[in-house]
């Protein structure tokens, strides 16, 4: 099979590259982004792997969510994008483990400090209130600072273009298992003043989160229920200096069950994040300044009050909550030394805190309220030649934290455009993963002698961009030091291991062989050890320690346009992959492929109706061992734009 895989890979790669047409296309790769560097430019101007999931894209997926969506892009595995709603998706970038990619909503960095991986739960995030949704893959630390090990996903929610007073989108949907989406969104300019506003609903009564390997335990069915509020309002003050004031609330309760193969009736849980916060931003003859700041809460609370006890349960009742608050606050400029040179610097500061409370009877414990800080200075000087063939960044970054101390990082990153078909990139470059809160104080596992999770990325990569056929293929290579991970064996406390590598291979493809046609694949290759304490025995080894991550995935999309129809049909293959299971040897996970398909008709100006289906097959599969994945889901609706 691997052959097989490794084939059809090289054979795709050798028809773009000998066909004369584009890929991430002429247009598409000079789009212009603001998450490679924190400024906007063309992507053809800078060596940094970028990904864009463009408004188009989000709208002609229309009931998806936001993990789906990211699941098909290169590289990323989103463990929990195909399980029951309001399964908690984790987030694998190029093999990385939890809490290494940063979430980023408008530039800002986003997380819950009572995760153990302080990372963030995308389910509060609703796909109908985004823009666009930018992804740099590689380490990004220099400019993002702690949990870039792998990339950075910056979520943008800031409409463009906006020049009419009032303008509303209003969508409607349902599907089978109780599904049910609505959205409405407003949005407008009056003068200087734009403002955008927005609710999601999202709610379903689900299938059993548990598989019942038996087949007549009669699991029950574990419900969702999701709102997203927010608001945001810019006023340009002169042409050179705009100031904004935004705010979000998200929250969800849902049904889970006790374990694999073990279901629970009365289990819930309800998670929520409030974010408020401002910035500014001023440019004038070659000098741009930026600021921000933003406060959030995180506030998320299991409930086990049941009859109905489970027999590996140590009681019928447990409440379990969590409290979580941060700040981060950031000013940054950049400068047009000259005509080829500018200059970005800056400086952030985050705090974080959180606190739990867990009881049931006979038992009770609690996290009292412990927080840590961090304080950051950085720079990088982005230099081109006169030709604007030959572009390079090279940057640094001193991170300051309350707790471990200090340490650096830096990136190099080169690209040379060849000719107008042909460009070629790569970099080196330093991460770095602090420390959690839970990680350093969590009662008898923590461990304040915790050093940070250090890194170093080589990247090399080639685009080749035609008429018809493009294509990206990234080559890469990871090695960590001090990685942070728990001794199940020994100590039963977080500890810093002695290394870890990963490797791997992305390609990428977009084609349009006749007018209307476009078809876009990826294939990502993994392989990652790690030397260290076995999950399998008490001696030092090398392993494989991508648990729920594969070595080979694929994702393939067709999408064809007549008038005013768009259909479009999809294909996820994803290879065999371990997960583990306390006590014994890790379980192999077989491989799957499902596909999924999507159609959308505009009628007249306002209106579209559109239908989505997953899973179409009804194949049955497994993302996390014990857990059901999702079975043929279809769901159809209407959208209202004026």
């Amino acid at each position: 099979m691997t052959k097989k895989i490794f084939t059809a890979a090289l054979l795709l790669t050798a028809i773009a590259v000998h066909a004369q047409s584009d890929t991430l296309r002429g247009s598409s790769l000079d789009e212009v982004v603001v998450t490679a560097n924190k400024f906007p430019q063309k992507q053809s101007t800078t060596g940094k792997v970028i990904t864009v999931i463009t408004k188009d894209q989000i709208e002609k997926s229309s009931g998806r969510t936001v993990p789906q969506l990211l699941n098909d892009v290169a590289g990323i595995t989103i463990n929990g994008a195909l399980s029951n709603l309001g399964t908690n998706p984790t987030v694998y970038m190029r093999g990385a483990q939890a809490g290494r990619t940063l979430i980023l909503v408008d530039g800002v960095p986003i997380s819950d400090p009572s995760f153990i991986q302080n990372d963030f739960d995308l389910n509060l995030l609703s796909l109908n209130n985004i823009e666009r949704i930018e992804i740099a893959r590689g380490a990004q630390s220099t400019l993002y600072g702690s949990d870039a090990v792998a990339g950075v996903i910056n979520v943008i929610t800031v409409n463009k273009d906006v020049n009419k007073l009032f303008n509303v989108q209003a969508l409607a949907s349902g599907g089978n298992f109780g599904t049910y989406r609505g959205n409405v969104k407003l949005y407008g300019k009056a003068g200087k003043l734009t403002y955008q506003t927005g609710y999601a609903k999202l709610s379903s009564k689900g299938f059993s989160a548990a598989y019942d390997s038996t087949g007549k335990a009669k699991f029950d069915n574990d419900g969702y229920n999701g709102d997203v509020a927010n608001a945001s309002v810019q006023y340009q003050f002169t042409p050179e200096l705009s100031v904004r004031t935004f705010g979000r609330y998200s929250k969800y309760k849902t049904d889970v069950d006790y374990g694999s193969f073990a279901d629970d009736k009365d289990f819930t849980n309800t998670n929520s994040v409030l974010m408020g916060g401002g910035s500014f931003h001023y440019d004038k003859k070659g000098v741009s300044v930026s600021g921000l700041y933003q406060y959030t809460e995180n506030k998320r609370g299991y409930l086990d009050d049941s009859t109905d006890v489970s027999p590996s349960a140590f009681s019928n009742f447990a409440k379990d909550d969590y409290f979580a608050k941060s700040q981060f606050a950031e000013i940054f400029t950049n400068i047009q030394l000259a005509k080829n040179v500018s200059l970005l610097n800056g400086a952030d500061y985050r705090y974080s805190s959180m606190n739990n409370q867990y009881s049931s009877p006979g038992y009770s414990a609690v996290f009292t309220d412990t927080s840590v800080s961090q304080s950051s200075a950085y720079a990088s000087l982005f230099i081109r030649d006169n030709s604007s063939k030959l572009n390079v960044e090279l940057g640094g970054r001193l991170n300051v934290h309350s707790q471990y101390g200090s340490n650096r990082t830096f990136t190099f990153n080169p690209s040379y455009t060849i000719n107008k078909n042909y460009r070629v990139f790569g970099s080196i470059a330093t991460g770095f993963k602090a420390p959690t809160l839970y990680q350093l104080f969590g009662g008898f596992v923590g461990n304040k002698e915790l050093k940070p999770e250090t890194s170093k990325t080589y990247e090399f990569g080639f685009q080749q961009t035609h008429n018809l056929f493009s294509t990206r293929i990234t080559y890469f290579h990871r090695k960590i030091e001090n990685g942070i991970d728990f001794d199940n064996a020994l100590t039963y406390q977080y500890f810093n291991f002695l290394q870890q590598s990963a490797n791997g291979i992305e390609i990428e493809e977009r084609a349009e062989p006749i007018k209307n046609l476009v078809i876009v694949a990826n294939y990502t290759y993994l392989k990652s050890t790690e030397m260290t304490q076995s999950r399998l025995n008490t001696k030092d080894t090398t392993y494989s320690y991508l648990l729920r991550r594969p070595q080979h995935s694929i994702n393939l999309t067709g999408g064809y346009t007549y008038k005013d129809l768009f259909v479009s049909v999809t294909g996820k293959y994803v290879g065999k992959r371990f997960d583990a299971v306390y006590g014994v040897e890790d379980v192999l996970l077989g491989s799957y492929f499902i596909l999924g398909a999507y159609a959308e008709y505009k009628f007249k100006q306002h209106f579209k109706f559109f239908v989505n289906a997953e899973n179409v097959t009804n194949n049955k599969f497994f993302e996390v061992r014990g857990f059901n994945a999702i079975p043929a889901m279809v769901n159809g609706g209407v959208v209202f734009n004026w």
